[in-house]
């Protein structure tokens, strides 16, 4: 066999076991983070407008499993509660164990502890000029017991929440131990990911830590990435080797 041969053989044997390297970690890493993400997240279909404009009706939601004690305020939240209908219902989380909830202040917001909450992520349309429509329809206030969480919906005037609940033996609370997942983004339509409210995070305890679905998704991306690069890669640089001249040649 000539030297250009060999050269050429060496070259191919070289792209064909880059090719295979990058399919194999391709398909680790795309298996991994869909495997991974299979794991921590649980698909669910909101049937209500209740979390309107965040979580519309009909949308599907990929809500992280977490416990009870990993909730903070403004989490949007899966849960199941016996009082509320035993059937599972996405709320958000406006008060924990020990707060005191309450509206509306003279801007018509939430407050929590005293502490007046922006809360960006409702559809205040104006009253009147220059004003914006109250947090809530109604005025109320509630103690959460420990243990507890209060539960609003994001649409405040039809959503059915811890306001309608206010004289039950829970003063319209729910245990932690009924939240099931925290709703991390919306899958379909694809509006991404649902972001924690910095209006809480002065609150003792903060807001909870962002979850691990872009590392997953990403995982899964470059993993489709260096699947198709490297099917391609080696046949491309065969094709390459064969048409450089051999070193030396005629001229």
């Amino acid at each position: 066999m000539s030297g250009t041969g060999r050269k050429e053989d060496g070259r191919g044997r070289l792209g064909a076991m880059l090719s295979g390297l990058a399919v194999a970690v391709g398909c680790v890493l795309f298996l991994g983070g869909f495997v991974w993400a299979a794991v921590v997240y649980q698909p669910y279909t909101v049937p209500t407008d209740s979390m309107s404009p965040t979580v519309k009706p009909g949308d599907r939601v990929l809500a992280e499993r977490i416990e009870g004690a990993d909730v903070r305020r403004g989490d949007v939240v899966v849960f199941t509660d016996e009082v509320w209908g035993a059937t599972p219902m996405v709320k958000r989380v406006v008060g924990v164990g020990g707060d005191k909830v309450a509206c509306c202040d003279r801007e018509g917001r939430l407050t929590v502890n005293g502490t007046p909450v922006d809360e960006p992520y409702l559809d205040r349309a104006p009253a009147a000029p220059g004003t914006k429509a109250p947090a809530s329809p109604q005025d109320f206030s509630a103690t959460v017991p420990q243990g507890q969480i209060f539960l609003l919906g994001d649409e405040r005037a039809t959503s059915l929440d811890s306001r309608v609940h206010l004289q039950d033996a829970g003063k319209g609370s729910v245990p932690l131990s009924a939240v099931q997942a925290r709703v991390d983004a919306v899958a379909w339509p694809m509006d991404g990911m649902i972001d924690r409210p910095s209006s809480f995070a002065a609150l003792p305890g903060g807001v909870s830590a962002a979850g691990p679905l872009p590392l997953q998704l990403g995982a899964i991306l470059v993993g489709v990435a260096l699947i198709l690069g490297g099917s391609v890669y080696a046949p491309v640089a065969a094709r390459l080797a064969r048409r450089r001249p051999a070193a030396g040649g005629a001229r």
